[in-house]
């Protein structure tokens, strides 16, 4: 087992609550400041194609995929959400804590601009104003950006074996072999008991004869 003493639950559920609205804080800022100063569906160079401002709405995802179907993205981020807190109720785990918080403030930002933004609920558009040619046609926000690095440490974290709360999986299997060793130990003891009793009660008869 790990020496590493159990971060309580409560500390955990405040990373996630922190870290979430500071996330979502900032999503909408920038949103706030992309709806404000630039031109709508004009890209502003600042590194040339490197990177770019352009802002538009998008009422899918990716690339505009589902634009038909918005009302299905609002389901699917509340979903998300509302799984991502259900998890922070048992977390035990600073670095899960960090990627859900930061999770949970992405999904968040884009379930706002679905619920509150036009054309309305629950089919509002996302904002989105971050384009990259060089790398990707998309464009993205910054609540798109946590949810991608998010699902990535997700994954990151499944693969190295950390649990929810704060133990790893080669942990557990360290404490099964104990378990089984001791087992192991009892049983051979009950054995050579059983034998020496059994020794004992051959010895008089051998030596009647």
């Amino acid at each position: 087992m790990s020496g590493r003493r159990p971060f309580r639950r409560s500390a955990a559920g405040a990373i996630v609550a922190i870290l979430a609205a500071l996330a979502l804080a900032a999503d909408q800022f920038v949103k706030h400041l992309t709806i404000e100063n630039l031109p709508y569906g004009e890209p502003v160079p600042v590194l040339g194609e490197f990177f770019q401002l352009y802002y538009i709405r998008n009422p899918g995802a990716a690339f505009s995929l589902g634009s038909e179907v918005t009302w299905i993205f609002t389901i699917a981020l509340t979903v998300v959400a509302g799984v991502i807190v259900w998890k922070a109720f048992n977390l035990q785990s600073r670095l899960w804590a960090v990627v859900l918080g930061l999770l949970l403030g992405g999904v968040l930002g884009n379930l706002s601009d679905r619920l509150f933004r036009e054309p309305g609920f629950p089919v509002g558009h996302v904002v989105d104003m971050i384009s990259m040619p060089w790398m990707m046609p998309a464009i993205f926000n910054i609540a798109d950006i946590f949810i991608v690095t998010g699902m990535i440490s997700v994954a990151l974290l499944v693969v190295f074996g950390l649990r929810f709360d704060g133990t790893r999986e080669r942990d557990h299997v360290v404490v099964e072999t104990e378990e089984e060793a001791e087992a192991a130990a009892l049983a051979a003891a009950d054995s050579s008991t059983a034998d020496s009793v059994d020794s004992d009660d051959a010895a008089p008869a051998s030596e009647g004869r």
